[in-house]
């Protein structure tokens, strides 16, 4: 799949891998629409990079969502790249000393990270469907989701976390077998431990043991590596209906 010319959406993109991804596909000559959260696009502000567009959007809401497809239809430039990376990782375990997890904790980050995923893949898709194929295979987009290794090893405190990251990857067939007749691929991405804001506020130390984790390379990964994995996965034409792990050979410990 060429970059160059088409349009790319990428959620979760005013920080951390959407961000990252966001750029590296403006860099790469698509022109990239990124969605977000209101707070999160007012926190960017001036930011932005060249090449990429910010979006208002919940990922969960349905009419927000199809709004944010259809400008970009709208913009003329064929929609070919979606790149789900909008998330959230509150932890709880299921029963603690205040009491059983709580159910609307439990709610959020399933409906964050699985349906918002699966929202922005149904309704992406159905623009991407409408487009010409590119080639003589009939190929006319991909879409990268986000799952985590924690869909494999959950670690103590992270039922909801893993739950809505397990289903990610289970989608993956599915809806690569869904989407086969419209010529669009599928595939997932499950990162390990990687530098993003959501562990800016842990101590020097913590990082240190986690980095210690990590077989090799012994270091947290980086969001430029995920969106190097993103375009390697939307250029290599034959990848499809794959979870690939990004997390230096890590397997989580319990805790």
């Amino acid at each position: 799949m060429e970059i160059r010319g088409t349009a790319a959406l990428v959620t979760g993109a005013a920080s951390g891998l959407g961000a990252a991804t966001a750029r590296r596909f403006a860099e790469a000559g698509a022109t990239v629409f990124g969605l977000d959260l209101d707070r999160s696009v007012d926190r960017i502000g001036d930011d932005t990079p060249a090449g990429v567009t910010l979006i208002p959007t919940d990922v969960t809401s349905a009419d927000e969502v199809q709004a944010a497809v259809d400008r970009i239809v709208d913009s003329a430039v064929p929609l070919r790249i979606v790149v789900n990376c909008a998330g959230v990782g509150w932890a709880g375990r299921i029963l603690s000393k205040n009491g059983p997890h709580d159910l609307e904790l439990f709610r959020t980050v399933i409906t964050v990270n699985l349906l918002g995923t699966f929202n922005v893949m149904r309704l992406a898709a159905d623009a991407i469907a409408k487009t010409d194929p590119v080639d003589d295979s009939g190929q006319r987009g991909v879409i990268v989701n986000t799952a985590s290794v924690a869909a494999f090893e959950g670690q103590i405190g992270q039922i909801a976390y893993s739950a809505s990251k397990g289903g990610v990857h289970g989608m993956t067939v599915p809806a690569a077998r869904d989407l086969a007749q419209f010529g669009i691929r599928v595939n997932t991405i499950a990162p390990g431990i990687v530098d993003t804001p959501m562990l800016a506020g842990v101590t020097e130390d913590y990082r240190r043991g986690l980095e210690a984790g990590v077989p090799f390379p012994s270091r947290l990964a980086q969001p430029a590596e995920y969106a190097q994995l993103a375009q390697m996965i939307v250029e290599h034409d034959y990848l499809n209906g794959e979870t690939i792990r990004m997390d230096g050979a890590l397997r989580m410990a319990p805790r």
